[in-house]
């Protein structure tokens, strides 16, 4: 069973606006997909997601971790909870923290995520 750490994604009020501060601010930031809704980067070997301030239930700020479909249908099975499917063909669940800190449980196999950031 490997956990590794994925990304961390934090709630904008403007898209564009985030990534062009990253990218003024940090050495080689590169864009990995953008568009008006989200934005995902890697900040000097660091994945960043910047989701819209509209949809905090939908991607709440968070800290996410990789793992494989089998380990991701055993933990959604322990902690009760449904497994999302998203536009990329990634699969996810969050758990609440202390300290109300979100983290993200991802299974990137067979998406189009897999293909383009994992090796990002």
């Amino acid at each position: 069973m490997s956990y590794r750490f994925d990304h961390a994604a934090q709630i904008v009020p403007d898209i564009g606006e985030a990534v062009s501060w990253y990218r003024d601010t940090l050495p080689g930031v590169r864009v990995l997909y953008q568009d008006e809704s989200w934005a995902f980067i890697d900040a000097c070997g660091v994945k960043l997601a910047f989701v819209l301030c509209h949809q905090p239930l939908q991607h709440p700020n968070h800290l996410a971790w990789r793992v494989d479909s089998v380990e991701l249908e055993r933990l959604a099975a322990k902690y009760g909870k449904e497994i999302k499917l998203h536009r990329d063909n990634t699969r996810s669940f969050y758990l609440e923290a202390p300290g109300s800190q979100w983290i993200e449980i991802i299974s990137t196999e067979g998406s189009s995520y897999e293909k383009l950031y994992v090796a990002a």
